[in-house]
């Protein structure tokens, strides 16, 4: 391209100029050869001066350029200007034949005409016929007064010299031709370049649009951490925070941890950790601080190369401030109307407690009657506890060394009077001893819901069944059903707070979903998952898998 813009600069110079401009510019080699022999002429060849067919060459090639610049060119059509390098011809066989035989040489002032004609624009055969002639008419005159003895020599150089300049006409030729068509193979070039240009700024501008349009701030960054990408609203979340730093990631910024007061240390940024290579998402930081701080939702990918390489990552800013507080205000307002419940409940359950330990005095209608009032105050106040765990974000999880067999061998006791009364058969496949890293508190907690779950969902009796199996690294417990099941759809919800299926309702089955949800949180609070598989009329699957040593992943 720049060998291309060299080229261009000295064309388009010349296609500034005027036509007189031009024409004497063609036209000034010649003459500043002929101007340097007539000053020469009377130091180096004083005869000349006495050779009237000499100084007309000269005089006509002074006329001939005086014509270039006086003769208003612009005004005449079909290129009569042609004629300067045709009058050149008659110029310089006037000089050379008239310096005969001192300076034979001089009829290679021809190859000037010869360039200029060739390289003008005109038709190929005429300027390869003035080419030809007008270089032999330059010629022909010196074999006149050798007429009766002309040799082969003579014959050979006469016809010798304008064969060479029809072949520096035709290399010529060949060359302009060239030249166009490399002129007009760079032009499409640029044309191309240009429309890819323009094409380029116009995605371009889209692009910046339509993420200047997001609701999230999206920043896409080099393996260095230069800015290559970002949005309006990602400027917004780096406003925030008072950054100072030239590099996004670095230097003093405003960025929190949960807590919503501990500055994160800069490789804990979000662009630090996608410089470095990490990939996450739902890593909740707070940006600014006061009334204006904002709680934001980051997650990144990676931006590969073809070969695997890391060129960057890209890194998105979703605010969540709204979410966060709404989550942080329910989860408050259930608390409070839990805590409210508990002690008018415990009261309740209390009182009656005391009535039923003297139930002999009691008539037996009445006994009866407070009975069903201490099972269902107490169904309530367990329905307030699970209420309340749900509302946590968090679930206090100590896990140490446990024989997971004797949670199951003791949760089957504890359910082995509902089983009864629903005519479920309960039975284990649990080796002993079956050691996890776990809590046995929540593992219980856990394996009592689980169990009382199958056995509730189980209305027509059947079989309820708990095995294990062990890895080198984790534990699984699985507690299956033979009873109603459910749908694919609803075992992938089934884990979400306060969900039933449209069965279970139909069959007014008690229960206000938190169950599983509590038992997914605990699971997940020992750094373990949950699974469910079901089917419609096949019972139930649930799949629980712990680490069998070492610490869990901070929850």
């Amino acid at each position: 391209m720049a060998e291309h813009l060299f080229q261009r600069g000295p064309a388009r110079f010349f296609r500034g100029l005027g036509p007189r401009a031009q024409v004497a510019l063609c036209q000034l080699p010649l003459t500043l050869i002929v101007a340097a022999l007539a000053v020469a002429t009377p130091f180096a060849w004083p005869t000349l001066l006495h050779s009237p067919v000499y100084l007309s060459g000269l005089l006509l090639h002074g006329a001939l350029f005086l014509g270039c610049l006086l003769v208003p060119w612009e005004r005449l059509a079909h290129r009569p200007y042609l004629l300067v390098p045709v009058l050149d011809f008659l110029a310089i066989g006037l000089l050379r034949n008239g310096a005969a035989p001192l300076l034979p040489g001089l009829a290679v002032l021809a190859v000037f005409p010869v360039i200029w004609l060739s390289a003008s624009g005109m038709l190929a055969r005429s300027s390869l016929v003035l080419s030809f002639f007008g270089t032999m008419l330059i010629m022909v005159p010196s074999l006149a007064g050798r007429f009766p003895a002309l040799t082969a020599s003579d014959i050979t150089t006469v016809l010798l010299f304008p064969l060479m300049m029809l072949s520096v006409s035709l290399a010529i030729r060949f060359a302009s031709v060239h030249l166009r068509l490399q002129q007009q193979e760079l032009a499409q070039k640029d044309r191309e370049l240009r429309t890819l240009l323009h094409e380029s700024r116009e995605r371009e501008k889209l692009l910046q649009t339509v993420l200047d349009a997001t609701d999230v701030g999206i920043a896409a960054v080099d393996r260095s951490g230069q800015l290559l990408v970002s949005n309006n609203r990602q400027r917004h979340f780096r406003q925030a925070t008072g950054a100072d730093d030239a590099l996004p990631g670095q230097g003093h910024q405003l960025i929190f941890g949960q807590d919503r007061r501990t500055l994160l240390p800069p490789g804990k940024r979000p662009i630090s950790r996608a410089i470095a290579g990490e990939s996450f998402a739902d890593y909740l930081v707070w940006a600014g601080e006061g009334a204006d701080q904002r709680a934001v939702s980051t997650a990144a990918r990676p931006l590969m190369g073809e070969d695997g390489s890391f060129n960057g990552a890209v890194v998105v800013y979703t605010d969540v401030t709204g979410w966060v507080e709404a989550l942080a205000a329910n989860q408050e307002l259930v608390s409070n109307v839990s805590h409210e419940f508990k002690t008018p409940l415990n009261s309740i359950i209390g009182n009656i407690d005391l009535v039923l330990d003297d139930d002999g005095a009691l008539p037996t209608q009445v006994a009866h009657r407070l009975r069903v009032v201490q099972r269902n105050a107490e169904r309530l106040l367990a329905l307030v506890a699970d209420l309340t765990a749900s509302a946590s974000t968090a679930l206090n999880v100590h896990p140490k060394r446990t024989d997971l067999a004797s949670l199951v061998e003791t949760s089957l006791g504890s359910a082995q009077a509902q089983a009864e009364r629903a005519h479920i058969r309960l039975s284990a496949d649990v080796p002993s001893p079956l050691w996890a890293y776990a809590d046995p508190l929540r593992i219980g907690q856990a394996l009592d819901n689980l169990v009382s779950n199958a056995i509730k969902y189980s209305p027509d009796g059947g079989t309820v069944s708990i095995s294990a199996r062990a890895g080198k690294d984790w534990v699984q417990l699985s507690v299956s059903d033979t009873g109603m099941g459910m749908s694919r759809e609803d075992s992938a919800r089934v884990f979400k707070r306060f969900f039933r299926t449209e069965s279970a309702q139909r069959a007014s089955i008690s229960g206000a979903g938190l169950g599983l949800s509590i038992t997914k949180m605990i699971v997940e609070g020992h750094g373990g998952t949950i699974s469910c598989e079901s089917g419609q009329g096949k019972g139930s699957t649930f799949t629980v898998t712990l680490p069998a040593d070492g610490p869990p992943p901070s929850f």
